[in-house]
């Protein structure tokens, strides 16, 4: 029992590390998706250029001679298809000429189908009178049984649009029944009666079963098809039942991608991403997709995809002005702070160039004066060299002078000597004659000159 309840906590601490883990790869995953659609969006140029391009080599076969009414009446349904979600005015009138063909041809099944189809058309550019007086003109009794589907898909699209130009919730009604009617009479098979089956069952709250043709259908259509945008619309929109916003933002980007991809401009994703970043308060975002999608329905002219971002353009468009002003007023108090700190900058620069000036000024002088410091120095030198070789002529002089006296005492010395010992023995004569000799003074004479001589070349030998 207790090893039970130890294990609990780690279950559970496990069960949360793998939520937040999941929590943030699915993150990073609708982080890569959404860079990857403003890629998309930036670009979709090209894809519309491929479209064109396509649009353009069918346009060639119209050009061909000797076309057979029924020839010209297939190439211009394959023009409506290029056209029916791309740019609603050339559809139009490819399903009109359409239409005087079959005429001309009294062909009761290809009038039919040409008419719904311009109902259809009609309504999405918000010609609604004249879709309606289109679709009353025609009996579902008198239709062969496979017109059927294209005549209730007409009804339903009809209410659809209506009711969102009108802003009347109680048509919505009558577009249920026209799907239910719809799918009685569709191939099971079919991918209309599986999207609008997968739909229904959400609306009944069987969601697993829905899930599971959706995941077929996924399965089943091209990546980046119109058909894909339409199924993975769905799914966002089966993960929004869910309350699984992420899963949801991933499925409604993947349709936004596959429609611009495929240039489809009657969508619906990227309005729906608009209001969930809205809703988030991501307005930035918000304004981008609300902008695509007002891009888009002006493009193709549908009416009423234009009526019903209209209103909220309007309001994110303020929403977003006022961010905008509230940014800008922010960017200006940092321009001025920026520009308050610029000139504390140039200020400081211009104090730090003159310290810098007066620095290199008092080096240049410390230089200055460190080489008549120098000069002085070798005239110290000089001048010590000098008093060296003088005070070393002073010593010997001196020891020389010490030398002459020491011999001149010893020299006066012996003289006395001599002197004394004559004066001793008597010999009077002969000392008076030593006294009046001058032989002795002039001996020490000559040496007084030789010992000059000897002093004076041994100190100045040059």
């Amino acid at each position: 029992m207790k090893l039970r309840n130890s294990i609990r906590p780690i279950r559970l601490l496990l069960l949360l590390s793998g939520l937040l883990a999941l929590a943030s790869c699915r993150q990073n995953e609708t982080q890569s998706l959404s860079e990857y659609l403003d890629y998309v969006i930036e670009n979709k140029h090209i894809f519309e250029a491929e479209k064109e391009e396509r649009i353009s080599r069918l346009r060639n076969l119209l050009g061909v001679s000797n076309l057979t009414p029924e020839q010209e009446y297939e190439i211009n349904t394959k023009l409506y298809e290029e056209f029916r979600k791309y740019k609603l005015d050339s559809a139009i009138r490819y399903v009109e000429r359409n239409l005087e063909i079959a005429r001309q041809l009294d062909n009761k099944r290809l009038t039919y189908l040409s008419n719904m189809y311009l109902a259809q058309l009609y309504s999405f550019s918000g010609m609604c009178v004249e879709a309606n007086q289109i679709l009353r003109s025609i009996r579902s009794s008198e239709l062969p049984r496979d017109l059927l589907p294209v005549y209730y898909e007409a009804n339903n699209r009809y209410f659809q649009h209506y009711a969102t130009l009108s802003s009347q919730r109680s048509h919505l009604h009558e577009m249920n029944i026209y799907r239910d009617s719809l799918m009685m009479v569709s191939d099971p098979g079919s991918f209309r009666y599986r999207i609008h089956l997968s739909y229904k069952l959400m609306g009944n709250g069987k969601m697993d079963e829905a899930r599971a043709i959706l995941d077929e259908l996924l399965e089943e259509v091209g990546k980046d098809t119109p058909l894909y945008a339409e199924t993975a619309y769905a799914y966002g929109c089966f993960y929004r039942l869910n309350k699984d916003p992420e899963a949801e933002k991933k499925y409604f980007m993947l349709s936004a991608i596959a429609d611009a991809k495929s240039a489809v401009k009657e969508n619906a994703s990227f309005h729906t991403l608009a209001l969930m970043y809205y809703d988030q308060g991501d307005l930035s975002r918000a304004f981008k997709y609300t902008q695509a999608a007002i891009e888009d329905a002006v493009f193709s002219n549908v009416q009423f995809r234009t009526t019903q971002m209209s209103k909220f353009y309007s309001i994110i468009n303020s929403i977003y002005q006022a961010k905008e002003a509230k940014s800008k007023s922010k960017l200006q108090h940092y321009l001025i702070l920026i520009s308050v700190l610029s000139l504390f900058l140039v200020l400081l620069f211009i104090y730090v160039y003159q310290q810098i000036h007066k620095l290199y000024r008092i080096k240049e002088e410390l230089s200055r004066t460190n080489g008549r410091l120098m000069q002085l120095n070798d005239e110290l030198h000089e001048k010590n060299t000098q008093l060296t070789d003088s005070n070393i002529i002073k010593e010997q002089y001196i020891a020389r002078f010490f030398d002459l006296c020491s011999m001149y005492i010893d020299k006066l010395e012996d003289y006395r000597k001599s002197l004394n010992k004559l004066a001793q023995n008597r010999q009077i004569d002969e000392l008076y004659k030593q006294l009046k000799s001058t032989s002795m003074m002039e001996n020490e004479l000559d040496e007084l000159y030789k010992n000059f001589d000897a002093i004076f070349l041994n100190l100045y030998p040059s």
